[in-house]
């Protein structure tokens, strides 16, 4: 089995407290929707990872790795999945 980089963990732990947020602010803005909450904060946290990815390969700025986007929305789905237990 390989190594986990280290960028790959800072991603993943990065993406837990996203997640979260994300996932409250859904449910703010959809209360007692809780499905739709989270599927939409799930689409949020896909696409802020994904899209920092892309911007960095289009821009040249940063550097591109799909596996970063992976970390970040494993960690994601771990803090959205936290917000949902607490409530």
């Amino acid at each position: 089995m390989r190594k986990i980089a280290p960028d790959k963990w800072k991603h993943f732990w990065v993406g837990i407290p996203m997640g979260a947020v994300l996932q409250a602010a859904m449910m703010f803005l959809f209360p007692g929707q809780q499905m739709l909450a989270g599927l939409l904060a799930m689409a949020a946290v896909v696409a802020i990872s994904y899209g920092f990815e892309l911007f960095s390969l289009i821009t040249g700025w940063g550097h591109y790795d799909f596996w970063d986007a992976v970390a970040s929305i494993l960690g994601g789905t771990i803090g959205v999945a936290v917000i949902v237990g607490i409530f």
